[in-house]
């Protein structure tokens, strides 16, 4: 059984949500992503993303009028597999299609892509096995990557945040998706420690340390299930 946070880009709301490996996702219609299709190869009982990845998903998978077989999604930051401020450790990108053949995948991408539902849908020449799709928000604090957080901040992102901290050994103490004081003076330790301004804003400088602590760098002792 996962424990499932959904980010509500409307209501602003953070939704939690139990489902078993078999079940279908929230948000998701017609039973095409399961939970342990989204989970891929992540061995974390909680799990995250936003209704507008899952409405995304929806509208391709209606138009595209097939199975879309999905072999990576979610990951938490310490588990890595994948690049410094990835979408998948905040829970709204997907590496699908790699068991369709080549004209069918070309078709999902040129699907995904006409469709305007996706924040990016990468280029063809860079996944040509798969394709990749992500449904990203807000303005990034670098060129590419995580939104500048602050106190008062709420989202997918300020778990991704609190994830990496708590990892490093600065307690958070919680894992909710919901910046307070706790994340701000576990975010102003790092800062100090780290020889960044201590301003407690999750900015581009503070954001690309904190990556590259955290990413692949296994469980450790201070790591939050909620």
């Amino acid at each position: 059984m996962a424990k499932i946070i959904v980010y509500n880009v409307s209501s602003q709301a953070l939704e939690v949500y139990h489902r078993s490996e078999s079940e279908t996702m929230p948000y998701v219609y017609g039973n095409t992503m399961k939970v342990k299709e989204f989970r891929g190869s992540s061995a974390s009982s909680v799990l995250w993303t936003t209704n507008a990845a899952m409405e995304s998903w929806n509208v391709t998978r209606r138009s595209f009028n097939a199975p879309i077989p999905m072999r990576y999604a979610f990951k938490r930051i310490w588990e890595g597999g994948h690049g410094q401020q990835s979408q998948h450790y905040a829970g709204v990108a997907f590496d699908c299609g790699q068991a369709l053949s080549s004209s069918e995948r070309n078709r999902l991408w040129r699907t995904s892509n006409n469709l305007g539902v996706w924040s990016y849908v990468e280029p063809q020449n860079l996944t040509p096995t798969w394709v990749h799709l992500d449904k990203r928000y807000g303005t990034p604090a670098c060129s590419a990557g995580y939104p500048t957080l602050r106190n008062g901040s709420r989202g997918i992102y300020v778990l991704v945040l609190q994830d990496a901290l708590n990892a490093l050994g600065y307690s958070t103490k919680t894992l909710d998706g919901a910046f307070g004081p706790n994340t701000r003076s576990a975010l102003l330790s790092f800062q100090r420690n780290n020889g960044l301004n201590a301003d407690g804003i999750c900015g581009c400088c503070s954001w690309r340390r904190i990556v590259s602590e955290a990413v692949g760098i296994g469980r450790t002792a201070s790591v939050i299930d909620p």
